[in-house]
């Protein structure tokens, strides 16, 4: 069997793991503060340097507690956590609400600024539930690798990986039962996308009513983008 099957079947339990990397999800925060710094001032609901300032004032205690790995959690740091996301999120949200009512507007011309703004929008918006179904699913990414498995919380999603213990050798040497998977915050970008281009989930069910809630305003907004705000811009520049 090749070292990388074995390692996969006998790695070591998840509460004596290094923790998921910060780096990721640093990288991603960033991102999404970036396209909506960039966004036109008509669509902020506040100076263009007060949000993105706000969310990175929270983000530093964040790196601090744990700044190369996620491996201590405290209650403040779930709370500034949550805040962060919600705030990311909700600012986005409105933003997409303003850019709709500048789209159905009489006499709007620059449909080119439009445009790029809505796909900043979409693009967010698939980062912050990312990020959203990666902070809430099983306690969040500290207890998904720090706590025992017979500990956590209700799983919010159903990852294909749960259910590929009897499956195929070379499948179910990577299942959550065999290798003691855990997600990362690669897959909940994953399930973040393709929410947003299918509208609906694909190979990762949501469990939970927060999850399927949260999926379905993810949905909502991905369509409202897709179809209202990119159609209607890209009417403006013909």
């Amino acid at each position: 069997m090749p070292r990388s099957r074995e390692e996969a079947r006998f790695r070591h339990p998840r509460h004596e793991r290094r923790g998921e990397p910060r780096l990721p999800a640093v990288a991603a925060t960033l991102v999404a503060i970036a396209l909506y710094l960039f966004l036109p001032q008509r669509l902020l609901i506040a100076p263009r340097y007060v949000l993105p300032a706000l969310e990175c004032v929270l983000l530093v205690p964040l790196v601090a507690i744990n700044p190369r790995r996620l491996t201590r959690q405290t209650r403040a740091f779930r709370v500034l956590s949550l805040m962060l996301v919600a705030l990311i999120g909700a600012s986005n949200l409105v933003a997409l609400g303003i850019l709709i009512h500048e789209l159905v507007s009489a006499g709007v011309k620059d449909g080119q600024e439009l445009l790029v703004a809505s796909l900043q929008i979409w693009l967010t918006n698939i980062i912050v539930f990312g990020l959203a179904y990666w902070e809430l699913d099983r306690g969040g990414p500290v207890s998904r690798t720090q706590v025992p498995r017979e500990s956590l919380p209700l799983a919010d999603f159903r990852f294909s990986q749960d259910e590929n213990a009897g499956a195929v050798q070379e499948v179910s040497d990577g299942s959550s039962k065999a290798a003691d998977w855990v997600p990362t915050l690669m897959d909940y970008l994953y399930v973040s996308v393709t929410n947003s281009t299918a509208f609906s989930p694909t190979d990762t069910m949501p469990l939970s009513s927060r999850a399927k809630f949260l999926m379905s305003v993810e949905s909502v907004t991905a369509l409202l983008t897709s179809l209202l705000v990119i159609a209607r811009a890209v009417s403006i520049l013909h």
